[in-house]
């Protein structure tokens, strides 16, 4: 089973007790009403998806119920680093140099 870090409550716990919140860091239109259809349909349902690590945004539903975010690797599924939904993206080398696995 995947042990996942809750930055909130600074506790691993098993991975039935998060849900996945889609891509972190995904700017919000500053006037919605200005877009047409197609750019409405981008922004809702568009992402990038990439091979290896990425930000997303986790919920800790079975616990403190915060959101929170993380960079996970998708070809390993090993969580890479963890941080509370505000602070900004971890960088990439640093977390990889300090060997913390986002703790």
């Amino acid at each position: 089973m995947l042990l996942i870090h809750c930055p909130c409550c600074g506790v691993d716990r098993p991975e039935i007790e998060f849900r996945h919140g889609g891509e972190a860091h995904v700017a919000r239109p500053a006037d919605p009403s200005a877009l047409d259809d197609h750019q409405w349909a981008d922004f809702l349902y568009m992402r990038s998806n990439p091979k290896g690590v990425t930000a997303e945004r986790w919920r800790h539903v079975h616990g403190c119920g915060r959101f929170f975010n993380a960079l996970r690797d998708t070809v390993s599924d090993r969580f890479v680093a963890v941080y509370r939904t505000g602070e900004p993206r971890p960088d990439l080398d640093a977390v990889s140099a300090g060997g913390e696995d986002g703790k």
